[in-house]
Formats: C-alpha cells, structure tokens, sequence
C-alpha cells in the first residue's frame, strides 16, 4: 500500500517557506547544478558566480599538508593520536584549537587586539554560529536591524527556527551604502512605531555582497548608537583576512579598546568563521567570541548541537599554530584576492559596466546593471536576471535578493572559478551587452549563441513581483522541491 505524505504531520517550522530556498538567490545555484559549466564536456554550462568560495590558494593548503601528515589522525604520521582524539570532548572544544583559533583571530586582525581562548564558543560554521547567538538574546518576535544590502542567508540562518525578526536599515548608492546614523535611527522608530521590540543590531564586515569595509567613524558610530539604545550588537566578521587593499579592516574589537571610548562590553559579540578566509566551508568551523560571560556560558550549552568535529579541531589547531604558515596565506590570499578581483572589474570596465566604488575585500563585487533593465523596477531586475542565468548562463544573484532597496544591482563571485572560466565569463558578458544594444534597433535580430533568440522588445516576462521587503523573497525561476 502507497502512502501519501501529509504535511498535516509535520512541524510548522519545517512546512514553512523560512529556509528561503525558493528564492532568486538559490535558485541560481539549482540552475548551475542542473547544466554546470565544464571548460571542454560542458562549455555552453552555466557559469557558477554565485558561490562566494575562496579556491585561490588552495595549493598552499595542500602543500602544508603533504609537509605536516602527523596534523592528521588519518595518517601513519598522525594515528597515535587517533584515540584520544576520537573520544568524547567536553563543549568547551580541544584547548589548542581555542588557542590556535584565538591567535588567528588577532592575526587577520593585524595583531592589534588579543581575544582570550576561554571566550571562543564553537558552532557549525557561521550559520550554526549566527543562529546560536540569536538564540542567546532574542525571544520569538523579537527583532534585529541589520542594513541593505545583506546576505540572502540571513533570513534562514536568524530567522527561520529562532521566530525573530529583522528589520532593514536601508542604506543607499549616493553615499556608497554607508551605514549612517540617521538610518540606524529611522529603522529603530519605525520597529517601535510597529511595537517590534528591537533586541540588536547585527553588520556584516566586511560587507556581503558589497565588498566593502566599514571604516572606524562609522564602527564607531554603531557602537556608540547600540549603546545609547542598550542594544545589542552582533559582528559578523567573516571576511576579515579577505581584505586586499587600503584602507585596513577595522574590527569591533578595536573601537571597543579604545582609550576613552565608553562601552557596554556586554552588548558586544563577534561571529566568525574559516570558509572564508581560509576556504574552509566544509569544515563547518563557526566561532562566537561574545564580550559577555552570561552568553558565553549559554552558547556553549546550546553549542552541543553544532560542536565542530575533534578531528577537524586537531587539524586546524596543528596548521593555525604553524605562524610561518599562517602569515604565508594570510599574505598570498590577498595578493591572489587583489588580483582576481583586478581581472573582472577591469574586464567589466571595459564593456562600460561600473561596479561599487571602494570595493577592497571579499570574494565578489556588487556589480551595477541598472542601464540595462529594460524599466527602473525591481521587475526589470528580476527580466534582467532571468536573461543572463537562462540565456548568457552566469549564475550571478540580483541585489533585490539582498533586500537591496534600488533595482539593478547584482553580485558577482570571482574567487571560485579559475582565471579561464573568468575569461568566459567576460566574453559572454560582451556578447550580451553588445546584443542589449542591438536588441533596441527594431529592424535587426540577433541570436545568442546560435540558437537562443534574444529581443528585449518582444520578450514576453512573467507577471511574477519580488519585493525586496519581502522577509523571504520568492523567485518565478525554480520552485523549490521537497
């Protein structure tokens, strides 16, 4: 007998939308996945450029590797320590991990500020972490301000099991997107004018998908604004060693140790990671470094649930303790970063395409389109994107997916491909901005690759709008599949 699931028998949380996977920004990867571009099996593929993954200096990681095998208990070098290993660890995690983590730490932070090990609280990668933290200071219906652009994942990562919310700071291109007083405070009286009772603020920095740091006055303007409202804050400082250019990032850390600066260290809590900086996601090592003892204790009871693996935690401790190492790829990362990201804004520049102005860290560039949609509106965005992923096949994620408040903007990844595929990239990117221009001549017709009709004048779009106020936007691309 065939039995029928009935999501009568599942939990509200897991029949929600909360896990936004039927969003443009995942869409696109499921569009990757199902005609992934391959140099010579599968040359017409899609290009993956939504995937910010940090390949560039994998090699060094190898290398360290094939030079140190007793760092691993899979080893003849390394198997005495296997049983030791092995056995139960308590939730505080193996002390020379929370060192080697903590000097590591200070050491993408340019040595300028010391963290304490007894501070460091693991998580499953940022995600696990961002939520932990969450659930440390916030009750159901609470909320968070976080400022536009922000990260899609966001809106799972806090939101979807904690019951909080989050409200937007909306931040704009005239001035860079900067994070500006008057928004932050635009944003709390609008939640207070709803009865949303406002529990933090949460930065990303450097920005995702900006690509951008926040400078001191502003970080300095943050804290002091979370302060005067007795708010917390919540650093997500995942990109800290992926800055390759002045200005140096500042961290949080740095504001609140300055000599004279008043602060609440209670309110202070920093997330971090290695999937990015160190190219490490599937290593799941999230980190919660909080400035207040009551949430330390509590995220590491609640850390049970997302311990990092003791033979992961063996490995990166043996390889963040190698300093000679450590500075090697901290240094070679950058200048490797600096380069890519040379390669496709220059490349960009070249066919009259401008990306955000100061863009110096991070594995991508918020690339802006908007003379190109066909009308100023977020359905414009969503035509336009439909176009590149379907027809010039580059997967790149439209900035209404960020909650962005201004159509036309769009992120590009650069450090997961290699220069080649960039290469391809660009030279389709040309193809279809000379086609665009075109396109808007009514007696000529062109085609995109031989066999893919392009006119914008004809073109008939789905009557689908995504709002990027929308806590999940949704996506007409691909509906999710359970």
């Amino acid at each position: 007998m065939a039995f029928k699931l009935n999501n009568q028998l599942l939990s509200k949380i897991a029949t929600s939308n909360g896990h936004g996977e039927d969003s443009a920004y995942f869409d696109g990867w499921k569009a990757y996945d199902k005609n992934p571009f391959h140099a010579t099996e599968n040359p017409n593929g899609v290009i993956q450029m939504g995937l910010a993954e940090n390949r560039l200096s994998f090699d060094l990681v190898q290398e360290w590797l094939k030079l140190n095998p007793h760092a691993s208990i899979c080893t003849a070098e390394g198997v005495h320590e296997f049983r030791d290993v092995a056995i139960f660890q308590d939730y505080h995690g193996l002390a020379e991990f929370r060192n080697a983590v903590a000097k590591f730490m200070g050491k993408v932070r340019g040595d300028k500020v010391v963290f304490d090990p007894d501070r460091i609280v693991m998580g499953g990668g940022a995600t696990g972490a961002n939520e932990m933290i969450i659930f440390c200071l916030a009750d159901p219906g609470d909320a968070f301000l976080v400022p536009t652009p922000y990260y899609p994942g966001f809106d799972r990562d806090l939101r979807w099991r904690t019951g909080i919310q989050l409200v937007p700071v909306e931040c704009e291109s005239s001035n860079n997107f900067e994070v500006t007083r008057e928004a932050l405070e635009s944003a709390y009286e609008m939640a207070q004018m709803n009865n949303i009772r406002v529990k933090g603020l949460l930065i990303t920095n450097p920005s995702n998908p900006l690509g951008r740091i926040l400078d001191r006055e502003t970080l300095k303007s943050i804290v002091d604004f979370i302060n005067d409202k007795n708010i917390h804050l919540v650093c997500d400082e995942i990109y800290a060693a992926t800055v390759f250019s002045e200005p140096d990032f500042v961290s949080v850390s740095e504001i609140i140790q300055e000599e004279g600066r008043e602060c609440n260290l209670d309110l202070i809590h920093i997330v971090y990671s290695l999937s990015k900086d160190m190219g490490f996601p599937g290593f799941r090592v999230g980190i919660v470094y909080s400035y207040n003892d009551a949430v330390v204790n509590c995220a590491r009871k609640m850390s049970s649930f997302g311990l990092v693996s003791s033979q992961t935690q063996h490995l990166i401790a043996s390889m963040l303790s190698d300093d000679e190492f450590v500075e090697r790829f901290i240094r070679e990362s950058k200048t490797r970063l600096a380069s890519r990201h040379k390669l496709l804004t220059e490349g960009l520049a070249r066919l009259g395409i401008s990306c955000l102005k100061g863009s110096n860290a991070g594995l991508f560039v918020w690339m802006n389109l908007r003379r190109l949609l066909k009308e100023q509106s977020f359905e414009g965005e969503m035509a336009l994107w439909r176009v590149i992923i379907n027809e010039v096949k580059l997967n790149v994620s439209p900035g209404s997916s960020f909650h962005c408040s201004e159509p036309g903007w769009f992120r590009v990844c650069f450090a997961n491909i290699d220069d080649e595929t960039v290469e391809v990239a660009l030279a389709r990117i040309r193809t279809f901005v000379l086609q665009s221009k075109e396109a808007k001549k009514p007696v000529k017709k062109l085609c995109w690759q031989g066999s893919l009709k392009l006119s914008f004048s004809s073109r008939i779009y789905d009557d689908f709008v995504m709002s990027p106020h929308s806590p999940i936007p949704q996506s007409p691309l691909v509906q999710a599949r359970t």
